[in-house]
C-alpha cells in the first residue's frame, strides 16, 4: 500500500507545457499541491541555455521534475545539469526527479549528475513515448495515412505518457522513492509497423507503413525545413536507440505504482476518444 501523499512541498516541473510535465502538472494541482511551472512562457521564464533563469525559479522549492529539452543526448546536456543540479542543493532543493531516456549512454551521465548533487534523487529511465504517434512527430504520418521511419524490424516496449506521469508524482510526494531508478516500460513489445497496424485497425483508416533509409528520412525532414540540430537529434535517436538494445520490458510501473503498465491497446483507445487521429479520413 502506497504511503500518503505529501502535497504540502512546493513542486518546481520544468517543462510543464511538455508531454509528461504538462500531466505531471494537472495531477498535481488535482491534488492540491502547490505546482509552479518552468518554461520560456511562464510567469517567472526559464530557459536551459540562460542560466541567469534558473534562480528565480528555485526559490522556496523542495522538489523538482526535471525534463530536458530537447534530449539529454545533445552535446552539453551533461554539463547543464550538473551545474543546475549543483544550483539546485545549494538552494536547499531536497529531491530531483530526473526524467531520462532508456538506453541512452549520455542520458546516463546526466543521471550521474543528478545521482551525485548531493540531495535526495529519483530516476524515471523511458522508453520510446506511445504519445509520439498522436502529440508528436508520428501525428502527421498517421494523419496522412503514410508512415515512413528508418528503423529495423525490432521490437520497442512502448511506455504511455500516463504512467511516466503516475510515477512523476508518485515520487514527487511520497518520500519513500528516494534513491530509486525506474525503468519504464509498457507491458508488451511491438514493432513501429506492429504499432502502426493497431491504430489503423482500432480507427478503421488505411495507414501504409514503409521502411526507409536514415538518409531518405533525413532528407525528408529538411524538405519540411526541419532545423539541423532536430535532423540531428532523431537520427542519432533512430541509429542509436532503435538498435534492439530496448527491446525487453520492466517492472518499473509495477514497483512504482503498485499496478500494471498500460498497454499500447489502451493508450490506442484514449487517443481515438480524443478525436486526435479523426481527420484522416
Amino acid at each position: 500500500m502506497q504511503s500518503p501523499k505529501n502535497t504540502e512541498k512546493k513542486i518546481l516541473v520544468l517543462g510543464g507545457t511538455g508531454k509528461t510535465g504538462s500531466r505531471v502538472v494537472d495531477r498535481l494541482q488535482q491534488l492540491g499541491a502547490l505546482v509552479t511551472i518552468g518554461s520560456r512562457s511562464a510567469e517567472i521564464p526559464f530557459d536551459w541555455n540562460d542560466q541567469t533563469t534558473w534562480l528565480a525559479n528555485l526559490q522556496d522549492v523542495n522538489a523538482v521534475y526535471i525534463t530536458f529539452q530537447p534530449d539529454l543526448a545533445i552535446p552539453g546536456a551533461v554539463e547543464i545539469i550538473r551545474a543546475f543540479s549543483k544550483l539546485a542543493v545549494e538552494n536547499k532543493v531536497n529531491h530531483l526527479v530526473l526524467l531520462s531516456g532508456r538506453g541512452e549512454e549520455e542520458a546516463q551521465r546526466c543521471e550521474k549528475m543528478v545521482m551525485e548533487a548531493g540531495t535526495h534523487w529519483t530516476i524515471l529511465r523511458a522508453s520510446w513515448f506511445s504519445q509520439n504517434f498522436s502529440e508528436s512527430y508520428l501525428l502527421d504520418p498517421i494523419l496522412a495515412h503514410y508512415v515512413a521511419l528508418p528503423v529495423s524490424n525490432l521490437p520497442e516496449p512502448f511506455v504511455d505518457a500516463d504512467d511516466i506521469a503516475d510515477v512523476a508524482v508518485e515520487a514527487l510526494t511520497n518520500d519513500g522513492h528516494f534513491g530509486q531508478l525506474y525503468e519504464l516500460t509498457g507491458p508488451r513489445l511491438l514493432t513501429f509497423q506492429d504499432a502502426v497496424q493497431e491504430i489503423a485497425t482500432a480507427t478503421g483508416k488505411p495507414i501504409h507503413y514503409e521502411k526507409i533509409s536514415m538518409d531518405e528520412y533525413a532528407a525528408m525532414m529538411a524538405e519540411y525545413e526541419v532545423p539541423k540540430d532536430i535532423i540531428w537529434l532523431i537520427t542519432y535517436l533512430f541509429i542509436e536507440i532503435l538498435d534492439g538494445r530496448n527491446a525487453s520490458l520492466t517492472d518499473g510501473v509495477q514497483r512504482a505504482l503498485g499496478r500494471k503498465p498500460t498497454d499500447f491497446s489502451a493508450y490506442v483507445q484514449k487517443a481515438i476518444a480524443t478525436g486526435v487521429w479523426q481527420s484522416a479520413s
